[in-house]
């Protein structure tokens, strides 16, 4: 946390909520939670995580997660214009591109969607949402580790939750927004939904 003072009970409660949300149990199995030291001069207040996913080896630990994604919490007791409110989430997602999505016009769109649909299905209120899609390709020359190419996808967008405590005063559950970003790693890194099955899985 950013401020020097002591976070006003709003924010506890905030980040309370988000971090009951990415509790243990409360995940499924290829996502991994770690604390992040939030970036200090973004807002008076700041908390951050970041998610892991590999889609490939479940349980497992991550040298190398095929998606990756950051959730930063803001608060300004002052608010902010552009926020429309006194808190901001920020998020960060890069995942790997498989061929087939190479050059595909509508992957953007597609990419955003995840967002979107994400926070919708999850009934997490917002408004004054906005971000970025890009595609990005790294090949390597020479004598340097590590795959010849490299194609990746990066999400990055923010918004601003709406709706605060039971009482109206105690800040706000982001326990739906901590779901809505599960929910867009999980998507970005390929994983079916929760309660399917992949067809390559099956047995019979």
């Amino acid at each position: 946390m950013s401020a020097a003072t002591a976070p006003p009970p709003e924010f506890r409660r905030a980040v309370a909520t988000l971090s009951a949300s990415m509790g243990a149990g409360r995940l499924r199995p290829e996502l991994y939670v770690t604390a992040l030291d939030a970036p200090p001069r973004l807002a008076p207040y700041t908390w951050a995580l970041q998610v892991e996913a590999d889609a490939a080896n479940p349980g497992e630990d991550l040298d190398e997660p095929d998606t990756s994604g950051r959730l930063i919490l803001l608060h300004d007791p002052a608010g902010q214009d552009a926020w429309e409110g006194t808190f901001r989430l920020v998020c960060f997602v890069q995942a790997r591109l498989e061929p087939e999505q190479l050059g595909d016009e509508m992957f953007p769109e597609v990419s955003w969607s995840w967002l979107t649909e994400a926070l919708e299905g999850c009934g997490a209120e917002y408004v004054a949402l906005g971000g970025t899609v890009t595609q990005t390709s790294s090949v390597r020359f020479g004598d340097i580790a590590g795959p010849a190419r490299d194609d990746d996808v990066e999400i990055r967008a923010s918004w601003t939750p709406v709706g605060g405590g039971p009482d109206g005063t105690s800040g706000p559950d982001l326990s739906r927004h901590a779901e809505a970003f599960c929910q867009l790693v999980a998507a970005a890194a390929g994983l079916p939904p929760v309660g399917t099955v992949p067809l390559g899985r099956r047995t019979v």
